[in-house]
């Protein structure tokens, strides 16, 4: 229970009022009452403004090979997106000749992407996993066959080599930061002189003109081209600051790896630094052990004024935050609020940061949090600082409408606004499925009232309906509220998992250990193996315990874990089990582990399984 006499620091955010009409299938349409207000036709607007209004900001910072910052200002900025809109345009690229950035978060990226918006061309930041971790390419090459691309652009040429050479169309001409023979370099279109040409292409960019595509992960399926328009991403930026106005009471400083081929990192917190004269300094670690460092190096530098992770990020930040006094006397230093997507941010984490920012600063930090996709820009539902907490979503923000419609005993979530895509790439027929009757377009996520009585508390997540599943006995499994009080039971010991039992008579569960809280339970087995700690009676009990408590408070066979497996395996990018923020797919890991999934089932189970003990 969080202590609610501790004091949050005081920051400009927004309550909103909505109006909520119960529809004769038993839904609901949510709307909020204040309209949105005017909006930019184009993103590069805002980047003609800051080159003028301080010109001499910083606006993009990145890590040099001498280990400073290498920094790019608005005026600087400007002056390169123009020169390379001018090369853009020389080539004669088009919506039907895209560009394909293939690699991560970097300026040369960012100035790519932006010029290309400014002229009127679209692009497609693509996941680098998909050229550096897989093996076969597949994804890559059906996006490429989506995209036609005209140009494909890489930082380190030599490093993305293979990739381009097994996937790129005929004609399509590669530009690297870092070339290698064969590919045009970087420099060469930043050295063009802009022309009149760049103003007039400029100047026809209007809110329908398509901005990029983004690729959702694909981990069922081959990604999906989510058409994203400059209406969609100015609308959801003017969303933002109609909601969190501190964005616009100072410029903000955010320190952040969230990749930009995902609508969180891209849209959301590139386009929040640059519609309200910000600096974004590019975040080169990871939240996974190896790469966390880097992150924490960061920190220890750069005091954000404003700070976006999900929550596996917040998780590995919190053990720095607890051990060293200068990093959170930074962090918190300037912190106005923080915000997590993705995932729900378990209670223990978050009470941790509550504890860490009042032990430092003498007051809590505003945590936020909301529900958007790639389909939504992603802004598209919010917390108020009031009714914020692991689970809730919250509100429609101004701009969007809410329709609450019943499938399978929920209500499913669907929503309409100016943010919100046309449609997929070169897709009609999934493009007809993402919308219902009305326009809507579908979530697929369940939500409910906090309180039906007190609309203005917000909505609680239910969970994604296309994962929920029946047990033998006809009865349903909500997995994503199961999933949740899972994770709080078996945390440390356990980072994820994944819920079987689909046509089972009972529920159970493949686990993802936390080797080193594993491994603390037995401080007698330094030299130990990752497998034979797994197989520790101590861990096994302390699992089994966990399990048992919950089952105790289950409330009947659907949420009620009979069996469990530690996964020795992590979870693999390359075969979509887990996406570039750390998030696992609960039905890509089953389909893959449909061995483990058969071990659970067996009857006798094999000796790796834990049984939990039925104490009713």
């Amino acid at each position: 229970m969080r202590d609610t006499n501790m004091r949050t620091r005081e920051v400009a955010l927004r309550t909103w009022q909505v109006r909520c009409e119960r529809q004769q299938d038993g839904g609901w349409l949510v709307r909020p009452i204040d309209q949105l207000g005017t909006c930019a036709d184009r993103l590069t607007e805002r980047l003609e403004h800051w080159a003028r209004a301080a010109p001499e900001r910083a606006f993009l910072a990145e890590r040099a090979a001498g280990g400073g910052w290498q920094t790019c200002t608005y005026a600087e900025t400007l002056a390169a997106v123009r020169a390379l809109g001018q090369a853009i345009l020389d080539r004669d690229l088009s919506v039907e000749r895209p560009i394909a950035i293939l690699s991560g978060n970097s300026i040369a990226h960012a100035l790519l992407g932006l010029a290309a918006m400014h002229v009127g061309v679209p692009y497609a930041p693509i996941s680098p996993a998909y050229s550096l971790v897989a093996t076969d390419y597949a994804r890559l090459r059906h996006i490429m066959g989506v995209l036609t691309p005209g140009l494909i652009f890489a930082d380190d040429g030599a490093a993305f080599a293979a990739a381009i050479a097994a996937t790129k169309p005929a004609g399509c001409e590669i530009v690297a930061a870092r070339p290698r023979a064969g590919m045009t370099s970087f420099a060469d279109l930043l050295a063009r002189t802009a022309g009149t040409a760049v103003d007039s292409a400029a100047a026809k960019v209007g809110p329908d003109t398509i901005a990029k595509f983004l690729f959702t992960s694909g981990s069922t399926a081959l990604p999906k081209g989510v058409i994203n328009t400059q209406r969609m991403l100015c609308s959801n930026q003017q969303m933002l600051v109609e909601t969190y106005p501190v964005l616009a009471t100072e410029p903000p400083v955010i320190v952040d790896w969230l990749p930009w081929n995902h609508t969180f990192g891209g849209n959301h917190n590139v386009g929040l630094v640059l519609n309200n004269g910000g600096t974004l300094y590019i975040d080169d670690g990871r939240p996974m052990p190896g790469a966390i460092e880097a992150t924490v190096r960061n920190l220890r530098e750069i005091a954000p004024t404003v700070y976006f992770n999900v929550p596996k990020g917040y998780e590995e930040l919190v053990p720095y935050l607890t051990r060293e006094k200068p990093l959170r006397e930074t962090f918190f230093s300037r912190l106005k609020m923080m915000f997590y997507a993705g995932a729900g941010l378990a209670q223990p984490v978050w009470d941790a940061l509550d504890a860490l920012a009042v032990q430092t600063c003498g007051e809590r930090i505003v945590m936020l949090t909301g529900l958007g996709s790639t389909e939504t820009a992603p802004f598209a539902l919010a917390c108020s600082k009031d009714y914020a907490a692991s689970g809730m979503v919250g509100l429609p923000v101004p701009g969007v409408e809410l329709r609450l419609a019943p499938v399978q005993g929920k209500l499913e979530g669907r929503v309409r606004g100016p943010n919100i895509t046309p449609g997929y790439w070169r897709d009609e027929p999934r493009t007809r499925a993402a919308f219902d009757e009305l326009g809507f377009y579908k979530f697929g996520d369940a939500l409910a009232f906090v309180d039906e009585a007190a609309p203005f508390k917000g909505f609680r997540f239910e969970g994604r309906i296309s994962e929920d599943f029946k047990l033998s006995t006809g009865t349903w499994v909500s997995v994503g509220p199961l999933r949740a009080a899972l994770i709080a039971a078996l945390t440390p010991l356990v980072r994820d998992l994944v819920i079987a039992g689909e046509n089972r008579d009972h529920v159970a569960i493949l686990a993802v250990p936390d080797l080193a809280a594993c491994r603390s339970l037995c401080p007698d087995r330094t030299a130990a193996s990752d497998a034979e700690i797994l197989a520790d009676r101590r861990v096994r009990a302390r699992i089994a315990a966990a399990l048992a408590e919950q089952a105790a408070r289950a409330t009947g066979s659907s949420n009620r874990v009979r069996r469990a497996l530690l996964l020795a395996a992590p979870p693999s990018l390359d075969r979509g089990e887990i996406t570039d923020k750390g998030s696992l797919n609960q039905r890509a890991m089953l389909d893959h582990r449909a061995a483990d999934v058969a071990a659970l089932y067996a009857d006798p189970p094999s000796a790796d399984v834990i049984i939990v003990e039925d104490h009713r």
